[in-house]
């Protein structure tokens, strides 16, 4: 695991003004970039990224930022990039909570939860229900103390399992899935036009804008 450059949402925003603007790849899921996104990222889910590394790595060329809710997922991306031979990374210090505290341009579409406030909602929804029913069922409290557990090692590996299982559902899954192929051509573009990121493409449900 490498440790990652920052980048703070200012400093991006001001880059995103010049020529040589860095291609901005948002990790989240389909939903959540629906939702609000950097104008001109290009959404790769972060299983996608995992998955297909190597051939991403490949179609980049140039300065990259990786941007997700609160950076967590913009890290775990890095690594997978880094360790496919990718070069110019960054990620957006504070992901999109900093980008939009710091007033700068959000494209808004159907408003949809993050994924970390819906971990959040699942695990405490568990954990209340676990002790409630601990007053009858005593075994119950076990679920808590997996659920704790569970939140523990989240923090300390900068992973979450559930929010891996929670991106899987359709409420997480937007309008269109993203094809590989979609956002391989997108970032061949983004990296070689001189005029800076992406700009909007529809191509086979290729998400950006």
């Amino acid at each position: 695991m490498t440790t990652p450059v920052l980048i703070a949402p200012d400093a991006v925003a001001a880059r995103l003004e010049d020529p040589a603007a860095p291609t901005l790849i948002d990790v989240r899921t389909p939903a959540e970039y629906e939702t609000a996104h950097v104008p001109g990222s290009v959404n790769i889910p972060l299983p996608l990224v995992q998955e297909h590394a190597q051939t991403l790595a490949a179609a980049l060329d140039g300065p990259v930022v990786l941007v997700c809710q609160a950076g967590g997922r913009a890290r775990t991306a890095h690594d997978a990039l880094a360790s496919a031979g990718a070069e110019q990374l960054a990620v957006l210090e504070g992901g999109m909570n900093a980008h939009t505290a710091g007033g700068h341009p959000v494209r808004r579409g159907r408003q949809r939860w993050a994924l970390e406030r819906q971990v959040r909602l699942v695990a405490g929804g568990l954990v209340a229900a676990s002790v409630l029913a601990s007053i009858r069922f005593p075994k119950a409290r076990f679920l808590a103390g997996g659920i704790g557990t569970g939140l523990t090692v989240a923090a300390v590996t900068d992973t979450c399992a559930m929010g891996a299982a929670l991106s899987a559902l359709p409420y997480n899954r937007g309008g269109k899935p993203v094809q590989l192929d979609d956002v391989v051509a997108v970032l061949r573009s983004a990296t070689t036009d001189s005029a800076g990121p992406a700009t909007h493409t529809t191509g086979r449900n290729a998400a950006t804008s």
